[in-house]
């Protein structure tokens, strides 16, 4: 048993696609290896019902019902979190996993508290998440952000017309598309985009913040259609994305969530940090302006402002 896998490990978004397949992952593992499980997602039936699969597999597991998309409902997780570290219901928390994201449809929708729902469930709602429980952490310890090459346009993305991101002041990024600007899949895609940038800002400025032995990593999954991420999108988008599912060389949940699993756990990962980009299981360099010291620390004073004005 390693550090990290002697402790407790967090996970948003544990009830579908990669999330529970990284959850299960971690459940399944010999007893030796095997962490405790904070599974942070929407209450409900599928919450029940992931819970009771990690339960089977012989975890301890503690289900934490929370809506991202309401930044009151994080701080209540994020006290949750505290008081069972506190009263010793589970073991020291070793690793905070941000699965949990969104790919909206609509660029107008808005979060309970006023946000670009992209922005503020992909990015917001974890850095909530994670500046609540920062100090609760146990060295050695990580967290594992959810990263998207989508960030930045390559060939293929082009020849897919997937929007890049198109980074703006993180308050502008915030707000909701105004009234009169038409909805388009370009503005969808860039705002998702954009919560994929603003999470590799934040991984490289968090790292300045966290304590130490907390390290940083950004993991991608590689392209993995079929998911319920499309599922905003409409049928069609769904019924491609499962038929591109079974494309040669296309991620999966099944694929990818034990690698994921292996970034949370694993001492092959230990000396990761400063936000390190890992694509699949090889880490990666990301894209020069992906790199910007400036956007990190204005992204960092960004961020408090958005979070206080909702709190």
């Amino acid at each position: 048993m390693n550090s990290i896998s002697s402790g407790t490990v967090l996970i948003t978004g544990p009830t579908g696609s990669l999330g529970r397949a990284a959850m299960l992952a971690m459940a399944n593992r010999p007893a030796a290896q095997r962490p405790d499980l904070l599974l942070v997602g929407r209450a409900g039936a599928g919450l029940t019902a992931v819970a009771a699969e990690a339960r089977a597999a012989g975890a301890t597991v503690v289900e934490i019902g929370c809506d991202l998309a309401r930044l009151a409902d994080v701080r209540a997780a994020a006290r949750q979190v505290i008081d069972l570290l506190a009263a010793g219901a589970v073991r020291p928390l070793r690793a905070l996993v941000a699965n949990a994201g969104v790919s909206v449809a609509d660029t107008h929708k808005a979060s309970a508290d006023g946000f670009e729902l992209s922005f503020a469930v992909n990015y917001l709602a974890h850095a909530q998440l994670i500046d609540d429980l920062l100090k609760s952490f146990a060295a050695p310890a990580r967290i594992v952000l959810l990263g998207s090459n989508t960030y930045y346009q390559n060939t293929v993305r082009r020849m897919m017309a997937v929007a890049p991101a198109d980074w703006r002041d993180p308050i502008e990024l915030a707000r909701p598309t105004a009234a009169d600007v038409p909805t388009s899949v370009k503005l969808s895609g860039t705002a998702y985009s954009n919560s994929k940038l603003a999470i590799i800002y934040y991984a490289h400025e968090l790292q300045r913040h966290a304590p130490d032995g907390v390290n940083v990593v950004v993991f991608e999954p590689g392209f993995m259609p079929g998911t319920g991420l499309a599922r905003d999108h409409g049928k069609a988008a769904e019924t491609i994305g499962r038929a591109m599912a079974h494309l040669p060389g296309i991620s999966t949940p099944e694929t990818s969530g034990p690698a994921l699993a292996s970034i949370v756990l694993d001492d092959r990962w230990a000396h990761l940090d400063n936000g390190a980009f890992v694509v699949k299981d090889k880490q990666r360099p990301v894209q020069p302006f992906a790199n910007d010291a400036d956007r990190e620390a204005r992204l960092w004073t960004a961020t408090t402002q958005l979070l206080d004005s909702a709190s």
